[in-house]
C-alpha cells in the first residue's frame, strides 16, 4: 500500500522578499524529498505549494517559521488542497526577468544592510575595545615603569648579594685560619698537658723521697736530743761529785 499523499497550500507574509527566503523554502523541500514550488506575490508575501507525507509536511511547515536571517515572518496562512500528482520535485517559480533581477539586488542590499548593522554594533564594540586597549597600554606603561625599577633593584640586589658572597668567602677563609689555629692550639695544649702530667709525675715522687727523708731527719734529731740530754744530766752529776769532793778536801 502506498504512502498518502496530501497537498497545502501556503501564503507567508514579512520580510520574506528579497532577502532569501524563496531559497531557503526550496532547500527545505528537496531535503525533505517534498514536491511543490514557491513564488514570489505581488502583494509582498510568498506562496508555497508542497505535498507529500504528512508527517515530512508538519516538519516541513514547522522550520519555515524559522527561516535565517534577515527574513522575518510574521504570518503563515494554511490550507490544504488537493494534491498534483504530476509533480515530482520542488522548485522556484520565477516571475519576470526585471523582477527577478530586483529581486537579486533587494537580496543583497538587504543583507548589505543587516551587515552594516552588525558592523555599527561591532564597531561600538570595536571603539570600546579601543579604549580598553588604551587603558591596557598605559598601564603596560606603568608596569613597564615598575619592572625597569624591580629590574634595578634586582642589580642592587645583585651587587649586595656579590658584596655579601664577597663576605661570606673571607668569614670563610677567617674561619679556616680559626679552625687551623685551633689545631695548633689543641694540640700544644696536649703537649703542655702531657708536659704537666709528667712533671705533676716527677714532684711527686721528689715529695715522697723528701717525706721519707723528712721522717727520718726527725728520728735523728730525737736521738740527738736524747743523748744531749743524757750527756748533760751526766756532766751535772759529774760536777755535783766534783763539788763534793772540793768541799771535803778543802781545810
Amino acid at each position: 500500500m502506498g504512502r498518502v499523499l496530501k497537498a497545502y497550500l501556503l501564503k507567508v507574509a514579512g520580510r520574506v522578499q528579497r532577502v532569501g527566503y524563496r531559497r531557503h523554502v526550496l532547500e527545505l523541500g528537496q531535503e525533505l524529498e517534498l514536491a511543490g514550488y514557491v513564488r514570489n506575490e505581488k502583494d509582498g508575501t510568498v506562496t508555497i505549494f508542497a505535498q507529500g507525507d504528512e508527517e515530512t509536511l508538519n516538519r516541513f511547515m514547522e522550520a519555515l517559521k524559522t527561516p535565517p536571517p534577515p527574513a522575518k515572518i510574521k504570518k503563515i496562512e494554511i490550507a490544504e488542497t488537493r494534491p498534483k500528482p504530476n509533480l515530482k520535485h520542488f522548485q522556484i517559480r520565477y516571475s519576470k526577468l526585471a523582477d527577478e533581477l530586483q529581486e537579486g539586488f533587494g537580496a543583497m542590499q538587504a543583507i548589505f544592510y543587516t551587515y552594516w548593522e552588525e558592523f555599527r554594533d561591532y564597531r561600538g564594540e570595536f571603539r570600546d575595545y579601543r579604549n580598553e586597549f588604551r587603558d591596557f597600554r598605559n598601564e603596560f606603561r606603568d608596569f613597564r615603569g615598575e619592572f625597569r625599577d624591580f629590574r634595578n633593584e634586582f642589580r642592587d640586589f645583585r651587587g649586595e648579594f656579590r658584596d655579601f658572597r664577597g663576605e661570606f668567602n673571607d668569614f670563610r677563609n677567617e674561619f679556616r685560619d680559626f679552625r687551623d689555629e685551633f689545631r695548633d692550639y689543641r694540640m700544644e695544649f696536649r703537649e703542655f698537658v702531657n708536659r704537666m702530667d709528667a712533671f705533676v709525675e716527677r714532684v711527686t715522687k721528689v715529695l715522697e723521697a723528701l717525706t721519707e727523708q723528712s721522717k727520718r731527719s726527725m728520728e735523728i734529731l730525737e736521738v740527738v736530743a736524747r743523748d744531749s740530754r743524757e750527756t748533760r744530766e751526766m756532766l751535772l752529776e759529774a760536777l755535783k761529785m766534783l763539788k763534793e769532793v772540793a768541799s771535803k778536801a778543802s781545810p
